[in-house]
């Protein structure tokens, strides 16, 4: 109980760009706990076609069954309304994750179709 409540009073959201030679790249959303980062979401965005995809959801393991999965996907909602969701994560554990918050899955990392997917083929999995 006491880390449910630490996960939902001391998680600050720090939102993050990571450069890409060919386009917008991915943003990455930190989750930081007192100077310390415990968790990190990785997402692409396409504003034209109001697209988004979650490529990677990293918690620190302390923090698991704390909800804090999913509140940091309800604040990437928040950041970001309007936007249809989808995954490429196929771990048991976020399939789980992303099944509870209606977010279905998808092969191809690019938001859409005139967002190339840059990721190299191994990163993909």
């Amino acid at each position: 109980m006491r880390r449910r409540l630490l996960a939902y009073r001391a998680i600050d959201f720090l939102s993050t760009h990571i450069p890409d030679a060919s386009g917008p790249g991915e943003e990455c959303l930190l989750l930081v706990h007192i100077r310390q980062v415990v968790g990190q979401v990785y997402y692409r965005l396409c504003t034209t076609c109001a697209k988004g995809v979650i490529t990677a959801v990293i918690i620190d393991e302390r923090f698991y069954s704390t909800g804090l999965s999913t509140r940091a996907l309800s604040h990437l909602r928040s950041r970001h309304p309007g936007l249809a969701w989808r995954s490429t994560l196929r771990k048991r554990a976020t399939r789980a994750l992303l099944r509870r918050m209606r977010i279905p899955e998808t092969a191809s990392a690019a938001p859409c179709p005139h967002s190339p997917d840059t990721r190299p083929a191994r990163a993909r999995c």
